[in-house]
């Protein structure tokens, strides 16, 4: 009945006022009649069912019109992120182009300012007459000293022991004062470029001196370009830098040396180190192992004078010559043709660092033969190799809190590279150089108590084995061996001239001290340190048994300010 209620309304809405319809297939057809209330009711019916159809039809297009403005609006989006990465990465190269870009230096280099300015003392118990820097091997005796004339009050002249060791001594210092420069430039994404200078005022010139200006020079420390390759592991080192052989926190990488956390300018008998020109070239294997190799400039250190009642086969014999252009005529420098030689190899496994190296060294001298064997005429060069090897670790025992580090090298030649300067060479009978073996070794351990104060221990040694061999009238010659005739007798008794002949043995040193910083903040760093050290230095035995020691017990104390 709905059905054709609904035709008839269709009908009607065509314009019919009346419409005949089957009722059924069982009776016959009757004509239906429409009221006019009806067919307003119907037509409303059918208005609001078109509104709906409408409606439907404007939310269907405006939700095909939303999805289009998102799709627009996706695109937009993507278009201004990508527009900003563009923004993003023209501002990194241009910052990197322009980062650090002072001191009239070409774009792309970043400048690094270093160093500190220090006002330091020292004291120590026996007169060394040195500054900030020890001496170790200049610890007097009481004995073997020299004399001088003096006028006695009645006139008469008499003679008193010229020795410090009845004297102490103290000394102010600002010259470890430091100020280092470190440019650094990427030429590409894997090459990197450092140029690194470095200075203090421990120079002394023949004008350098305490008088009334203190007045001292400023020198070189380190002074070297260096090229790394990060795609490679290949790292190029050329100029003045620690030793390859100096003791590492970190790979082989300049800039990564560890040093004593000493107040002696000397720092530690048994630290194994030097500063000097060399060409280094080092490969590492995922920044987990390292080989490096280093040729470095030579120096003869030390001669040690040959002893005993055995014939020289030699007038002279020289390994030294004055001092020529841009140096202290003064001075000598050693024959060398042949740079030292230096490879090592370098592990981080995770825990620790661990280090071994090798040296080899060259040693010449001038000699003239006696008359018997040539004279003058016959003057030629001899020469010697000396060698090395040494190892070294740095062990975090307790993360942060806890560090010890270690050193030790052993060889023939060496004693260059110790910082207690025992002699490098003796000579032998025919006037050659005879390079002496000798052991040296650091331990240190420092406590990190607080961010602020560090506390240290360190124990160190260098000590040579002597030399003895046959002169030209089969009697012994030699260095140190007790065979020589040395006379140690009153190297304990003040004041006497004689009886205190020996050489230098061995050197140890045994300190303790901490470092407290005191302010850091944005203007830097201020960092006071004290210091003690026992200094001990020993001769070698001499036919009786005597084998003296000189000590010298040490304070020192630092103020420094690291504004960089």
């Amino acid at each position: 009945m709905r059905s054709k209620m609904l035709t008839v309304a269709i009908a009607a809405g065509l314009g019919l006022t009346s419409v005949t319809a089957p009722v059924s297939a069982q009776t016959s057809n009757k004509k239906v009649s429409v009221s006019a209330s009806e067919l307003a009711q119907m037509k409303a019916e059918i208005q609001a069912l078109e509104q709906k159809v409408q409606d439907l039809e404007s939310q269907q297009q405006a939700a095909q019109q939303a999805q289009v403005e998102t799709a627009q609006s996706v695109q937009a989006t993507q278009a201004q992120v990508a527009a900003t990465q563009t923004q993003v990465a023209a501002a990194t190269t241009a910052a990197k182009q322009h980062s650090g870009d002072i001191l009239g230096g070409s774009g792309g280099v970043k400048w690094t300012f270093g160093g500190f300015l220090a006002a330091e003392t020292a004291y120590r118990s026996r007169d060394t007459a040195d500054d900030i820097a020890t001496k170790f091997t200049a610890i007097p005796f009481q004995g073997g000293t020299t004399t001088a004339p003096i006028n006695t009050g009645t006139g008469a002249t008499t003679a008193y022991p010229v020795t410090n060791a009845k004297n102490d001594q103290f000394v102010y210092s600002a010259r470890q004062s430091r100020l280092s420069i470190k440019a650094e430039g990427d030429i590409n994404d894997s090459t990197h470029v450092t140029g690194y200078y470095e200075t203090d005022f421990l120079g002394g010139a023949q004008t350098a001196n305490m008088n009334e200006s203190n007045s001292f020079n400023m020198r070189v420390r380190q002074l070297w370009t260096a090229v790394d390759w990060k795609d490679y592991g290949v790292h190029l080192l050329a100029g003045q830098a620690w030793s390859l052989l100096t003791l590492d926190s970190q790979g082989i990488i300049a800039g990564k040396e560890v040093l004593p956390p000493t107040i002696d300018a000397q720092y530690a008998a048994g630290f194994t180190w030097a500063r000097q020109t060399q060409l280094r070239l080092v490969k590492d294997w995922d920044q987990k192992y390292w080989l490096g190799v280093s040729v470095e400039n030579p120096q003869t250190a030390g001669f040690g004078s040959s002893a005993g009642p055995g014939t020289k086969a030699y007038t002279t014999t020289t390994g030294t010559v004055q001092a020529g252009s841009l140096y202290d005529t003064l001075n000598t420098v050693s024959l060398n043709s042949i740079p030292d030689i230096l490879v090592k190899f370098a592990a981080d496994p995770g825990w620790g660092h661990y280090e071994a190296f090798g040296i080899s060294r060259e040693f010449t001298t001038r000699v003239t033969p006696t008359a018997a064997a040539g004279g003058a005429t016959a003057t030629n060069n001899k020469t010697a190799h000396g060698e090395g090897f040494g190892f070294g670790m740095v062990l975090p025992l307790l993360p942060k809190v806890l560090d010890f580090q270690f050193s030790g090298m052993t060889g023939k030649g060496i004693g260059r590279y110790g910082t207690a300067g025992l002699s490098d060479v003796t000579y032998t009978s025919t006037g050659a150089p005879h390079p002496l073996k000798e052991n040296m070794m650091l331990g240190t351990l420092t406590w990190h108590a607080t961010d602020d104060v560090d506390v240290y221990a360190a124990g160190g040694r260098e000590q040579q084995d002597s030399y003895l061999t046959t002169g030209a009238n089969g009697l012994a010659l030699g260095y140190g061996a007790a065979a020589l005739g040395y006379n140690n007798a009153n190297c304990g008794v003040y004041g006497l001239a004689t009886g205190c002949t020996g050489q230098n043995r061995q050197v140890s040193e045994q300190t303790v001290g901490f470092a407290w910083k005191f302010y850091q903040g944005k203007f830097g760093k201020v960092q006071f340190a004290a210091q003690y050290s026992h200094l001990a230095r020993q001769l070698f035995t001499d036919a009786k048994g005597n084998a003296p020691t000189a000590a010298d017990n040490m304070f020192f104390t630092s103020i420094r300010y690291y504004p960089f």
